[in-house]
């Protein structure tokens, strides 16, 4: 391979996968680099083998409502952990082998090494210097580790290590209290380990309304101890490890570490680009255009630091992709935020959080789920559902939630909120019943008796009966 490639995509995550998808629509002179093992880190690390083990968790843990439900012997069911994390893994391999097809059909335009930047279109990889037009970087990230915590070895796990167990300790601490770590943390707990989990933070799982908060740590507190606003240190005591806070500590077999992801940039070479880097060693990053700077260059995926999350990342990989085959990059509107934290009951965020919106330019809307019609016949009635909308024209402009069905609530708001729907364009869509989205309409008919009256034509004005069984 010589002369000089139209793209250069170092990363082959999502990505770099979604960047090489739209570069391959356009050019075939491209190369893709990628130091480690290939297949993306939702498949190999993050979202497909964390769902499968939340799966067996749950489906271990549904035994504690079957005498309610008159089923019986619920008490002589049994956890073969072995056997679930085997299944983890096995399923885990299916989805990586899924994501190697594309780049194993690279050929030589796929290179295993690690790339270290040279100066604007200029790399050096596996000792050769390569050169490129255009640059896309998508090297992605990888789990916080305090340096001084290293030398735990193998009592301290991260969701890079925790799905390689062949089993599970008795007793964990679960150190981090965002998105990961209460997948994780209530997960453990429902398969049998002694779990307690401790945030530096008051707030858990990405939320910043407090009322949400409250309830999703309440609830998580009948399942496992929860710590709160302290950071947490370690230490080993005759060989288990010891996390103490100011106020509290824990000794337990080992640590699961969930303190967020770093992006992945040492001895990437970025201070050959010329530009100024901020204080975490990371260049400017236009975010529709995924452009550095002014450069030939543009950063993709969880390395930018924006939003990592998959279809952000595939997004970027998009937009990266495109704009790295144009004579003037393109600005892509983003999609409304969205983001889930697979809890029971489940965690959302949609479009603008809490802390984001003025308290006096905003309308509230709540429902509490205890007493919603379906979720009493289906035992899943905990949680809460807030709505934020517009005073002046009812205009929904975010939620924060804990509560039951709350993935498939957070995609209906997400689609309102693209839509720029108000409350009363909301109501008038059919509500079946009985569904858990009923408690949805009842957020929306709160908001609605803050707004002015629609007509009597309007069936947006149809009011609830009052009652557990029909709203």
């Amino acid at each position: 391979m010589n002369g000089i490639f139209d793209v250069i995509i170092i990363g082959a995550g999502t990505a770099g996968l979604a960047a090489l998808r739209e570069v391959k629509k356009r050019t075939e002179n491209f190369i893709l680099i990628n130091d480690g093992p290939w297949g993306t880190v939702c498949a190999r690390v993050g979202c497909m083998p964390s769902k499968t083990l939340i799966e067996a968790a749950n489906a271990f843990h549904r035994r504690n409502t079957f005498e309610e439900f008159g089923i019986r012997g619920a008490g002589s069911l049994t956890l073969d952990i072995a056997a679930v994390l085997r299944r983890v893994r096995r399923l885990r391999d299916r989805f990586v082998a899924s994501t190697l097809k594309t780049t194993d059909a690279l050929g030589e335009r796929a290179i295993s090494g690690r790339a270290r930047l040279l100066g604007v279109g200029r790399l050096e990889v596996n000792g050769k210097e390569l050169r490129a037009r255009h640059i896309i970087i998508a090297t992605g990230s990888r789990p916080i580790v305090p340096a001084p915590w290293r030398a735990f070895g193998d009592k301290l796990l991260t969701s890079d290590t925790l799905f390689e167990q062949e089993t599970l300790p008795s007793r964990m601490a679960v150190i981090g209290l965002g998105p990961i770590g209460i997948e994780m943390a209530q997960a453990l707990s429902r398969l049998g380990v002694n779990v307690v989990g401790f945030g530096e933070r008051s707030t858990i799982a990405g939320l910043s309304d407090p009322h949400v908060n409250t309830v999703a740590t309440d609830l998580l507190k009948h399942e496992f101890p929860l710590y709160l606003g302290e950071k947490a240190d370690l230490d080993v005591v005759d060989g288990r490890m010891q996390v103490r806070t100011e106020a509290k500590g824990a000794v337990v077999d080992s640590v699961l570490v969930s303190l967020g992801r770093q992006p992945n940039i040492d001895s990437l070479g970025l201070e050959t680009l010329g530009i100024e880097l901020d204080a975490r060693g990371l260049p400017p990053v236009h975010p529709l255009t995924m452009q550095v700077a002014d450069l030939p260059v543009f950063m993709a995926g969880d390395i930018n630091d924006h939003t990592p999350l998959l279809h952000e990342a595939a997004d970027d990989g998009h937009i990266a992709g495109i704009n790295a085959t144009r004579t003037t990059p393109a600005c892509f509107p983003r999609r409304t935020p969205l983001a889930i934290v697979f809890g029971d009951p489940g965690i959302a965020t949609v479009g603008r959080r809490f802390n984001s919106l003025d308290g006096d330019k905003m309308l509230t809307g709540e429902v509490q789920f205890k007493h919603q019609g379906r979720a009493v016949a289906g035992q899943r009635n905990k949680g809460i559902l807030r709505l934020y909308a517009e005073p002046e024209s009812g205009r929904l402009l975010g939620a924060e939630m804990c509560s039951p069905a709350a993935e498939h609530m957070a995609h209906l708001l997400a689609l309102a909120m693209e839509r720029s729907l108000t409350v009363h364009d909301m109501l008038r869509l059919p509500f079946y019943h009985p569904v858990l989205e009923e408690g949805l309409r009842t957020a929306l008919r709160d908001l609605s008796r803050q707004l002015p009256r629609c007509s009597e034509s309007d069936l947006a004005g149809c009011e609830a009966f009052g009652t557990e069984a029909l709203d």
